[in-house]
């Protein structure tokens, strides 16, 4: 399949959506719904039929698209936290694309769990719990590991702790995209013109939609 650049914008912006919801939640103690249902909405489309339609509806990641504009401009500012964890993300998602075995054990628990949830919310805690058993049992046993900074307070909040590993979880989903539509840090490092002109087009056009 032939992959456009509005593709490779969707997946990296669904990456930064993800880092920037296990922000929210490690700092703040609270995420907007709307900005985690996309992220964790895409760790249930196993055979979607594009790349728009893994995050839900038309805008669904304009969070990510718009942290992937300030990120590359400077405005309002740069996050070096956020910059932290999509470098992590997308190291793990490398590391993991050498580990068939773990791959094979996400999808098969995945599946479990979208068969599992049956009419439950995306965002119910037990939904939530069983995807970050998922990635308590495959992901956190890559070294090196991915440590979240925040308020202790909400991180020791066993709620959070599941949202923030589902959030993870989906931040790797999003990364294995990025890398499967022809993305690379090549690109994130060279090429941020284009992906600069991309992100803006898809805010265009999810505000116009």
């Amino acid at each position: 399949m032939d992959y456009t650049d509005q593709d490779r914008i969707i997946a990296l912006a669904g990456l930064h959506q993800a880092a920037h919801c296990v922000q929210r939640i490690a700092n703040r103690g609270s995420v907007d719904i709307e900005q985690m249902e996309p992220c964790i909405y895409s760790l249930f489309q196993i055979d979607a039929d594009d790349v728009p339609s893994v995050f839900g509806e038309p805008g669904a990641v304009s969070t990510g698209a718009r942290q992937v504009v300030a990120q590359i401009t400077g405005e309002p500012e740069r996050d070096l936290e956020l910059t932290g964890y999509t470098i992590a993300l997308l190291r793990h998602e490398r590391l993991l694309a050498n580990r068939r075995d773990m791959l094979s054990l996400i999808a098969s628990r995945i599946s479990g769990a979208a068969n599992a949830r049956g009419n439950l919310p995306l965002l119910d805690r037990e939904v939530l719990a069983g995807l970050a058993g998922i990635y308590s049992d495959t992901i956190s046993k890559l070294e090196p590991r991915i440590v979240i900074r925040g308020n202790p307070l909400y991180l020791q909040n066993p709620e959070n702790q599941d949202r923030v590993r589902a959030l993870l979880l989906a931040g790797i989903r999003a990364a294995l995209l990025w890398r499967q539509t022809g993305g690379s840090r090549w690109q994130i490092l060279f090429a941020r013109r284009k992906l600069l002109d991309s992100a803006r087009a898809y805010l265009t056009t999810a505000t116009s939609a």
